[in-house]
């Protein structure tokens, strides 16, 4: 009788996370055509539409196809992926810090590109490809050190964040002995951009998406019970072990390619769970975590470019927001005893 007393609210719950989540994604559209539509100049809607099915419009297609259009796809789908790479390890580890730019991963592909740009003299897709190898590679070392089982808990989120601090630590000393002209592509890189995004950068990211993205919504109901505990979940007939190695293997992947298209976009992975969960007043979800994330990166590069005093990288502006969030989280946390 409980049980059937308290199908109603799930049931309201679903519905109303469902809504949240369709409302989410009307935003991103909304932010897409934003940024199609408007710049320096804003540009009329039916001229926007005309250049985007290939039609020749005087001071429009230019200016559509060739400036707008690939940075706001870079951004959709970067943004995309960092939100589900992020709310996956959070959902997996049951923290919300354990997001691939705090416990490491973020940090891994960018002082493998700082390498590749400072000390081998690389650039362009190579430096992509290195990062996305080292991201791999870190999380792989973190998985291990971590030991097993215990990565369900905080020590997997203990050993990132020591690697993190290594990294970052060889990073700043590469940094120190850059040419000039090095040290400015490198910090322009670790800051997180989609300036001069180019089409050829959002195809890698778009098929990694699609992949990983696979793999993890395959993924997702064997997920969802992992937040019950290891011991619940393998009597439901789920492999804990199994389900953690593939929700790895595709959260680093999304991370990993994003990270190596824009750089690391500071605390996307780590915000769009946690807003999203508190816009659908629920857990969070991959649908809606991933609107989030393309929420973040559309409206931090627009208000970059266009809102505030000066330019700014999306990188500084969703690094501003952030930290105010990972300290009330902090707070939040000593307030109920310790528990995230």
């Amino acid at each position: 009788m409980t049980e059937i007393a308290q199908l109603p609210v799930r049931i309201t719950a679903e519905r109303r996370a469902g809504l949240a989540s369709s409302g989410l994604g009307v935003v991103v559209a909304a932010l897409f055509a934003l940024t199609l539509v408007c710049g320096q100049g804003c540009a009329p809607l039916p001229e926007v539409a005309a250049a985007l099915l290939g039609r020749d419009v005087p001071g429009t297609s230019f200016l559509v196809q060739e400036l707008r259009l690939p940075r706001a796809l870079l951004s959709l789908v970067t943004g995309i992926c960092f939100g589900l790479g992020g709310v996956a390890f959070q959902i997996m580890l049951r923290n919300p810090l354990a997001s691939p730019d705090i416990i490491g991963i973020s940090a891994g592909a960018g002082t493998a590109a700082v390498f590749a740009i400072v000390v081998l003299s690389l650039d362009g897709p190579i430096v992509s490809l290195v990062a996305v190898l080292s991201g791999l590679a870190v999380a792989l070392a973190i998985w291990g050190l971590s030991s097993g089982r215990s990565a369900a808990g905080a020590r997997l989120i203990l050993v990132g964040i020591g690697i993190s601090a290594m990294l970052d630590s060889v990073t700043s000393y590469m940094l120190l002995d850059a040419q000039a002209w090095d040290r400015a592509e490198a910090m322009r890189w670790l800051t997180g951009s989609v300036n001069g995004a180019r089409l050829d950068q959002v195809w890698p990211v778009a098929a990694a998406l699609v992949f990983f993205g696979g793999l993890l919504a395959g993924t997702a109901r064997d997920l969802d019970i992992l937040r019950l505990g290891d011991d619940t979940a393998a009597g439901l007939g789920v492999r804990p072990d199994f389900t953690r190695l593939r929700v790895t293997l595709a959260a680093v992947g999304l991370v990993a390619f994003a990270t190596a298209a824009a750089g690391p976009i500071a605390f996307v992975a780590f915000l769009a769970g946690p807003i999203a969960a508190r816009i659908t007043k629920g857990r969070a979800r991959l649908p809606s975590a991933a609107a989030m994330g393309a929420i973040l990166v559309l409206g931090g590069d627009f208000a970059g470019q266009f809102l505030l005093p000066v330019r700014l990288p999306v990188g500084v502006v969703t690094g501003a927001l952030g930290a105010p969030f990972l300290l009330c989280l902090i707070v939040r946390a000593n307030r109920a005893g310790g528990n995230l």
